[in-house]
This record gives structure tokens, sequence and C-alpha cells, in this order.
């Protein structure tokens, strides 16, 4: 049966003012794609932060790369955030605090691996008290990996975060990120690695051992004391 819309009314004053309106317009869409596209241009992190990866992740907030440019800022309470970046190791002490943290933030929300202790575990991995990848408490969408990552790569992260927000607002599938490997060791080694030469072993550990003060310079080796004339010892 065909309807008659001939007496249907599509004016409304505030329609009309609007589009009328020099440089004004309207536009439709819906409550969820209005929220997800502010969203992914106001990202606010929660620092979840246990070592050294915590340094370039204020790095990244600093004048020089600075977060802020793109909407995203830092803040001290997981309730006024949507973002976790876990930089650093995690026990298995702390697991449960970060779980009770990401509960605690407002949906929709992510999370970020900064790091590969945050990866994986690392270096630390195998100790019985370390979490062999933050990934097994808590959902992670994107992973930087790095020892550790400098501020251009948590920069990167962001980016890719953002595209993942885009599909998810275009209706694409949106397939998991894979876990990076672990962290590729440096080729100098470090002291006690078994694949390292002795000479640079016990180089390295020379230099330490002799660093000096502002550490540029090297302790003089001090002679021992000579033994006054005439004393038997």
């Amino acid at each position: 049966m065909a309807v008659d819309e001939s007496e249907r009314n599509f004016e409304h004053p505030l329609y009309h003012y609007w589009e009328n309106m020099p440089g004004g317009g309207i536009g439709m869409t819906s409550l969820d794609r209005l929220l997800m596209h502010s969203a992914r241009h106001s990202l606010w992190f929660f620092p979840m932060a246990t070592s050294c990866c915590a340094i370039e992740f204020m790095t990244a907030a600093a004048s020089r790369v600075d977060m802020d440019q793109v909407g995203t800022i830092i803040r001290p309470t997981p309730r006024h955030c949507d973002v976790m970046v876990v930089a650093g190791t995690i026990t298995v002490k702390m697991a449960p605090r970060v779980k009770k943290l990401w509960d605690q933030m407002p949906e929709p929300k992510w999370g970020i691996a900064m790091g590969s202790c945050a990866i994986c575990g690392d270096f630390y991995r195998d100790i019985y008290s370390v979490v062999p990848g933050v990934d097994t408490i808590i959902p992670i969408d994107v992973y930087i990996p790095g020892c550790p990552p400098n501020a251009d790569q948590v920069m990167v992260g962001l980016q890719r975060l953002q595209e993942k927000i885009a599909a998810q607002l275009a209706g694409k599938t949106i397939d998991k990120d894979p876990r990076p490997p672990n962290m590729i060791y440096p080729a100098i080694g470090t002291h006690g690695d078994a694949r390292q030469t002795e000479a640079t072993a016990t180089g390295q550990l020379e230099a330490s051992r002799n660093l000096g003060y502002g550490g540029q310079e090297h302790r003089v080796p001090v002679a021992p004391p000579k033994p006054p004339a005439g004393d038997a010892t």
C-alpha cells in the first residue's frame, strides 16, 4: 500500500536557522559515531609506569614531541582516562592492582604495552615473581617494542591506536596485533653474557669501576702508601 507523504512537514525553525547561517550546516550521525570520533582525537593516557620506559614516556609528553598537539594528555586517575599505558615490568604482586585500575577506567578503553618488559617480561620473564607479559592480565591493543622505545616510537604507537579506532568507527573488522618477539640482545653483550669475550667483559667492568664524577673522566688508580723508612713491616 502506498503511503501519502504529501502532508508531511520536515521544516523546523532551528533547522532553518542553521541552514541559512553563513558557514553553518546540519550533519546527521549517531551518538556512538560522534563519541568514537571524539575519542580518537582526544585520547587521555593513564600511565602504569614501573621502570625505565617511564622516562621515555615522559619524554613523549615533553616539548620536543609533545603528545598534547594531537589531543593526548596524561591524567593521574584511571577514572578520567581511556588508554592505559603499561611501561615497565609487572610483578605478580602488582598484577591485581593493575587489573583493578584497568577495571576502574570507563568504556570504551584501550591498552598499550610499552617496552619489552611490559610486552613479555623480557630480561626478567623467567623470574618467579614477574608476569611474562601484561596481556596476560588486561587486553592489549597496541604493542610498542623496544628497550626502551624512544618518544618517536611512542607517537607511532599512538597513531596505530588512532588507526584502529578509525577502523572501528568505519565498522571494519580489527585484527588483534601480534605480540612482538622478545627483545634482540645488544651485539656487544653485557657483563656476564656467555657470548661476550673475556677481554670485553673485563674492559666494561673496569670502566664502570673507574668512572669518575660526571661520568666523563676516570679515576686514577692510587698506589698504596709506602711504609715509613725503618719500619720493619
